[in-house]
């Protein structure tokens, strides 16, 4: 009978075992998940934005005709590859090796550079076609706008990214890091990556 109850004490002390609040988390965890919820509807609203306006233009350009979609998916590859490197990097802070977590960071990182660049002459390119926020060769004004947004607001939230990584890898090397502060840049990281297909998806290849 002992035996009985202490088996159902330790399923449920176990993260499986029903036994544990859903909210029983770090502050900062539960916070970052709030963030990225409530940013997750600022670009469902973008996203929905763009599709209302371009279902009822009577024309729109054909995204293969104005952008390389070679560039495009060498930066969606370099993303998402940062995204599973990320993933390592979590790995590496849970298990204390503060050296790994450093290299892995670091590699995101890169990824993110590397993204952030792309995207920065692929900007160049489109506004030396003659594209602004009010007009573009192509006759769709909205065309443009809804470029410049989206890929504006993603692009700052790599940037952000970038930065935070940057921080979190620096506390890495001086030892002065958290399991919990590499995962919640890592929640972040992946919020971005997620958000990038979305954007891909919707904005280059519909």
């Amino acid at each position: 009978m002992d035996a009985s109850i202490a088996e159902q004490q330790r399923i449920l002390a176990s993260d499986w075992g029903g036994g544990k609040s859903p909210f029983g988390t770090s502050w900062s965890k539960f916070m970052m998940w709030i963030f990225i919820i409530s940013d997750a509807l600022t670009f469902a609203g973008f996203l929905i934005a763009y599709g209302f306006m371009r279902s009822i233009s009577p024309s729109w350009p054909d995204q293969t005709q104005v952008f390389d979609m070679r560039l495009i998916t060498f930066m969606t590859f370099a993303l998402i590859s940062s995204s599973a490197v990320m993933a390592c990097a979590v790995g590496a802070a849970r298990a204390g090796d503060a050296k790994a977590a450093f290299r892995f960071l670091m590699l995101t990182i890169v990824g993110g550079v590397i993204f952030l660049g792309c995207q920065v002459y692929e900007w160049s390119h489109f506004i030396g076609e003659g594209a602004t926020l009010t007009s573009n060769p192509w006759g769709v004004a909205q065309f443009a706008a809804s470029f410049f947004l989206i890929t504006g607001f993603h692009g700052f939230h790599v940037l952000s990214g970038v930065v935070i990584l940057a921080v979190v890898a620096i506390r890495a090397a001086m030892g002065k890091y958290s399991a919990d502060s590499v995962e919640n840049a890592g929640l972040y990281w992946h919020f971005i990556d997620v958000v990038w297909v979305f954007v891909f998806a919707f904005f280059y290849l519909m």
